[in-house]
């Protein structure tokens, strides 16, 4: 429950605080005396999107405060733990503050945290009901809501969403795949085509310069041998007796002399040495030439072979890379894509296998939640004919039709399951029930909207309901029975209801009176709490205007000892239903 209120520069609140009781609380006041503004704080409370122009006039900034009590709420103690939130001493404080720059920022239990924990937090705990709410439950989707919260079936209904949304997720992957086929297939051959091609040419990374030296060669072989045999006989003389005096010859002739003359002077020993050495190296060089020479040969088969295969490597240079190792990373990345290509086929495989079996995993879930809703539908109908007739609907008749719906093609469900629920209504007698947002009035649809409320809120307890414009559209005894019903409510949540109904605004409750007041040329919204001298004065004038009189004044006290009991009664029939 919220114990307490605080609201500051919000519409037309400059600062005001509302310590709420248990059970049910009445908020009245004129007309346009600021009552939608308390609704609005508890909205935003709730995570309710923030409007910067209910900022008041002059300020930078909206905060909206409370305290609440949640001692033994150990669902929401729980989700506050996985927050790394807590309460102190059972009690939680949440703000929520509005920024003229279009900022806000949101605090629960002191840290702050994103505004859409407010909604995770106390969306199923927190709720506020008005006229436009009403409204809404002319929708079939809504009805089927309810249905399903009424027979415990969210987590069905939810289980089957996942799972359609699976389902459709795979059928638009499987479709991107099929379509993709024959452009696939094209891709896949051209990838195999250029991996084999650089595989059968079997490169290999010092390949090419090798091939270069061995094309001069084989292109050079005549010059090579010729002028290496010329270098031959410079060094060692030529064989064939030719003249001229070959190096080889004059080193040996230098040799002999200077030994000579190392035997007159010792200190050419070392010169002798080294001329010693020198033409025994000039003598291998001249060998290891001759040898050279000998191997050279022209051979026109090889020198083709050669440059065919250089060939080969420049067209694949030209289609993959400059160099060898851009080639050979090229086909790694064909192969590589190569591969995905066929593993599509293999993910195209698993799919539809999966496909096939979370269809039927669906199918089986839809089956049994159409079950569960005959049974559902059936109870909700009763409970909530029963609390129409409570309402002063003597004659209501109220079923809840499930219509079979066509899913999507592959699909064995719709989204929220095999049936759409519809709430049939008639308050007639002899009249066929049809489609409630076809024959019910305004009136009959708050207190329809009520009713369900009441039979789908016993079966919880500790939730903050607020109700907004519930009485529209009725009055008189009705009120009162509207007013029984929100007693009720009251034995098992924290109540807080906006009316304009004395009948209403008589239930044993807290009450506060919204006003506005001007202060310093501005209008100020105020709350204040009624004692019980203060709840009369308020009832008679919700009863007869402005200036009631005595008579009046003794309606309102007949009202107020009129719902006494009746709450009571109430009370003790909602603790016999739990």
């Amino acid at each position: 429950m919220i114990e307490r209120l605080r609201i500051q520069q919000l519409a037309l609140v400059e600062e005001l605080e509302i310590e709420f009781g248990p059970g049910l609380n009445v908020l009245t006041g004129e007309t346009g005396a600021g009552k939608s503004i308390v609704l609005g704080a508890l909205g935003l409370l709730a995570g309710a999107r923030a409007d910067r122009d209910s900022i008041r006039e002059g300020a930078d900034e909206a905060v909206v405060e409370a305290v609440f009590e949640i001692e033994g709420l150990t669902d929401l103690e729980a989700s506050l733990a996985e927050r790394g939130l807590e309460a102190e001493d059972g009690a939680l404080i949440v703000r929520r503050s509005l920024q003229r720059s279009g900022r806000g920022r949101a605090w629960v239990g002191g840290q702050l945290v994103p505004i859409s924990t407010l909604a995770e937090l106390f969306g199923g705990r927190l709720e506020v009901s008005s006229q436009h709410a009403s409204q809404a439950l002319l929708r079939p989707e809504l009805q089927g809501r309810l249905l399903d919260h009424h027979g415990g079936l969210l987590a069905d209904r939810q289980a089957i969403e996942e799972g359609v949304r699976g389902l459709r997720q795979r059928q638009a992957e499987l479709t991107a795949l099929r379509t993709e086929a024959e452009e696939r297939a094209r891709r896949e051959d051209f990838l195999a085509f250029q991996v084999r091609e650089i595989d059968e040419a079997a490169l290999d990374v010092g390949e090419a310069t090798q091939l270069d030296v061995e094309h001069k060669r084989l292109v050079h072989a005549e010059r090579l041998g010729g002028e290496t045999a010329t270098v031959v006989a410079a060094l060692s003389g030529d064989p064939s007796g030719g003249a001229g005096a070959a190096i080889g010859d004059l080193l040996a002739e230098a040799e002999r002399t200077l030994g000579a003359l190392a035997e007159l002077d010792p200190s050419l020993n070392e010169a002798a040495e080294r001329l010693t050495g020198a033409t025994a190296e000039l003598a291998d060089l001249a060998r290891d030439l001759e040898r050279y020479a000998a191997r050279v040969e022209t051979d026109p088969g090889r020198l083709s072979a050669v440059e065919d295969r250089i060939e080969e490597l420049e067209r694949l240079r030209r289609k993959y890379g400059n160099q060898v190792e851009d080639i050979l990373a090229f086909r790694d990345s064909a192969a590589a894509e190569l591969l995905s290509l066929g593993s599509s086929d293999e993910r195209m495989g698993k799919l539809e296998a999966e496909q096939a079996a979370e269809r039927e995993k669906v199918a089986k879930r839809a089956a049994k939640l159409t079950r569960a809703r005959r049974k559902a539908a059936k109870s909700l109908a009763e409970a909530a004919q029963v609390g129409a007739r409570t309402l002063a609907m003597a004659s209501a008749e109220v079923e809840v039709m499930l219509t079979p719906v066509e899913p999507e093609p592959g699909l064995p469900c719709g989204p929220s399951g095999a049936e759409t629920a519809e709430i049939l209504f008639s308050s007639n007698e002899g009249e066929t029930p049809r489609p409630l947002r076809k024959v019910a009035s305004g009136g009959e649809l708050s207190r329809i909207f009520l009713a369900l409320k009441n039979v789908l809120r016993t079966e919880t307890a500790g939730m903050v309901l607020v109700f907004d414009e519930v009485d529209a559209g009725i009055g008189g005894a009705v009120a009162e029975r509207v007013g029984g019903v929100l007693g009720s409510l009251a034995a098992d949540h924290q109540v807080l209801c906006i009316t304009h109904l004395p009948q209403i605004a008589a239930q044993p409750a807290a009450h506060f009176r919204v006003e506005k007041r001007r202060v310093g040329g501005r209008t100020l919204t105020e709350v204040v709490a009624l004692d019980p001298e203060g709840r009369i004065e308020e009832i008679a004038r919700m009863a007869g205007g402005e200036a009631p009189g005595a008579e009046t004044r003794e309606h309102a006290r007949a009202l107020l000892d009129r719902a006494k009991p009746a709450s009571r009664k109430a009370k003790s029939s909602t603790r016999k239903r739990s």
